[in-house]
């Protein structure tokens, strides 16, 4: 049989099969990380949608129940949400490479709002606390004697450190022993945790007698969902950030 006769006689290679070249396969594969890249990004894109819509429509709720004015207590719950699920929110959605309202702004820009939000979140959380405080020396009643209470007052404290602590960003050669990457990485992750403490103390809030008689049934399952979704968005977008980013260098 002649060279040409089994030329003719092979069979043509089919689509998408892996030759002895093996080229398919390797474009197959990027097609599939492509795709996953896309729908991971999509997914991150809405979920921050969602936490910018949660993080504006739990403090109205809030207004709406507490009615600001009708007591000297109705604004420690308007404000501890402004604070913690509005303010502190927003200033850290403002660094989201999917989200951000201020992607077209320099990072200079962005860092100088999130100073300012977080400033103001401090400003709300101190007088919440303050308020509350006061009126339960009037009530007679004992201060911090509840977890919420408790968890309260330690994460209004951790922002208060926090805020301080953010300074050294502004001002590294303070810190000469530090590289600017490496007190990023500590405040990120630092402010994380004071994140988490806030929104773990919205939710004991919406345990306390006065939200629970307040609001029941699904809307207090859809309450207590608002802060563990913006607790997840924001728990993505620092570990993809930082932690994950410092784990691969290694």
């Amino acid at each position: 049989m002649t060279d040409s006769s089994l030329s003719q006689s092979e069979p043509a290679p089919r689509p998408g099969h892996v030759g002895s070249g093996g080229s398919a396969r390797p474009a197959n594969m990027a097609l599939t990380a492509e795709t996953e890249s896309r729908l991971y990004r999509s997914l991150r894109v809405a979920s921050g949608a969602a936490a910018h819509l949660v993080a504006l429509g739990f403090p109205a709720a809030v207004a709406v129940l507490a009615r600001p004015g009708s007591s000297l207590f109705s604004w420690h719950p308007l404000l501890m949400a402004l604070a913690f699920s509005f303010l502190m929110t927003e200033a850290l959605l403002i660094f989201s490479p999917e989200t951000s309202l201020l992607r077209s702004f320099s990072r200079k820009v962005r860092v100088r709002v999130h100073w300012a939000l977080q400033l103001l979140a401090l400003l709300c959380a101190l007088l919440g606390l303050a308020i509350i405080t006061y009126n339960k020396h009037l009530n007679g009643k004992g201060h911090f004697v509840t977890w919420h209470g408790l968890t309260g007052l330690l994460a209004v404290l951790y922002a208060g450190g926090q805020c301080a602590g953010g300074v050294l960003l502004l001002y590294p050669k303070l810190m000469k022993n530090w590289t600017l990457a490496k007190l990023k990485l500590y405040h990120a992750t630092s402010g994380l945790v004071g994140y988490l403490l806030g929104c773990a103390s919205l939710m004991l809030g919406m345990c306390s007698l006065w939200f629970t008689t307040t609001v029941t049934g699904v809307s207090w399952y859809l309450a207590m969902l608002c802060p563990l979704v913006t607790s997840l968005v924001i728990m993505n977008q620092v570990s993809n950030a930082y932690l994950y980013r410092k784990r691969s260098q290694h």
